[in-house]
């Protein structure tokens, strides 16, 4: 049976990164992807932001790898001329009962170690965005926007340069776990083609499907396997450009940080995303939850005109809560709580996965590494 060092499931921005930082190591590192190329669900449909790391519980790991994966983040893309802009970001309040909710933002974001925050007046804040409407703000110079395509394919040329290699179309299936290492059986998705593989280190960085994965591995107890929850999000764009050279983030709701204006390098807008709890993986794009936007977003864009809204995509969000419960942490499991050497599982490793990807991969090779 061939063998290899690592195998990664998963060929979205956090298992690319997490190949990397493997192969980097010297191990003999293979990504399995079931789809026909890397990042096309959770990592290439989200906001493409670059997260503080404001809104997180102090000392989770959300917190933490998001503040250490921000600077990590802007010093890879700068060094190796990836597209991304350190544009900022304001966190309105749009009447004056939101206004204590952004000193309880300030207030964990310091505890997490983001100090840059500064409250602005209405008038300070029309002075950098004019069109913008709000009663005060919060200005976050640390939040950006990032090309994740083009990161994600850094990744993979340099996981590749380091003697990784990527095996699109194939699905991990299901695995056994025994005395001499993890044993998976694989499928081709294509042509329905299967064959075993052995490896002393799996990284399951399958995203919406990491849960299942793991639950097919024999030998894994199953009291080890969170629920996960799909929070489908839809997000809308405008013809044209915006007047606006930051994002815009209300305060947050239930589910997720409220429908937020973000921008891509080109200066497009999009606005989302809503929540809507799912069962299945649907991308479909309603055009009428776009009408629920309208009054979203002339909270702080009152200018905005009727009919504008055009539906532009959607993501699905793999939480470990659901509807009225408290945002979970990422879990990254490994043998201190299943007992298994060699296995780390990535679960419920929603926003802030993107910015934090470099402090997750770098935070899984040191427990695999020193294993």
């Amino acid at each position: 049976m061939e063998q290899v060092d690592c195998i990664v499931a998963g060929a979205g921005v956090i298992g690319l990164a997490a190949a990397r930082a493997m192969a980097a190591q010297g191990l003999d590192t293979l990504i399995f992807e079931a789809a026909d190329a890397i990042g096309t669900e959770t990592s290439s449909r989200n906001s493409e932001v670059v997260h503080a790391g404001i809104y997180y519980p102090k000392g989770s790991l959300k917190a933490r790898l998001c503040v250490d994966g921000r600077e990590l983040l802007y010093r890879y893309c700068a060094e190796r001329s990836i597209p991304h802009r350190r544009c900022g970001k304001l966190i309105v309040a749009t009447d004056g009962a939101q206004e204590p909710v952004l000193s309880s933002i300030r207030g964990n974001a310091a505890a997490c170690g983001v100090d840059d925050l500064r409250f602005l007046s209405a008038a300070e804040a029309q002075a950098l965005e004019p069109a913008l409407h709000c009663t005060k703000a919060l200005l976050s110079p640390s939040t950006g926007i990032v090309d994740s395509h083009a990161l994600m394919l850094t990744l993979l040329g340099e996981a590749e340069a380091n003697g990784a290699m990527l095996s699109l179309n194939t699905r991990v299936v299901s695995g056994r776990i025994g005395t001499g290492g993890i044993v998976l059986e694989t499928m081709d998705t294509a042509s329905g083609e299967r064959f075993e593989i052995a490896t002393s280190h799996l990284v399951n960085a399958a995203g919406l499907g990491a849960v299942a994965l793991a639950a097919s591995l024999e030998g894994l107890d199953r009291q080890f396997l969170p629920t996960l929850r799909y929070a489908k999000g839809s997000y809308f764009s405008v013809a044209g450009r915006v007047p606006f050279s930051r994002l815009v983030y209300p305060v947050p709701e239930p589910g997720g940080l409220g429908v937020h204006l973000t921008l891509d390098l080109a200066g497009t807008a999009r606005f989302g995303p809503d929540v809507e709890w799912t069962d299945g993986l649907d991308y479909r794009v309603d055009p009428t939850r776009g009408e629920r936007f309208y009054d979203a977003i002339r909270k702080y864009w009152p200018e905005l005109a009727d009919g504008s809204l055009q539906p532009a995509y959607s993501g699905i969000r793999p939480k470990l809560s659901g509807p009225g419960e408290a945002n979970s942490d990422f879990i990254i499991q490994d043998a201190a709580t299943h007992g298994i050497e060699g296995v780390v599982n990535l679960f419920g490793i929603e926003s802030p996965g993107l910015t934090s990807s470099l402090a997750i991969a770098a935070h899984v090779a040191r427990i695999l590494t020193l294993a």
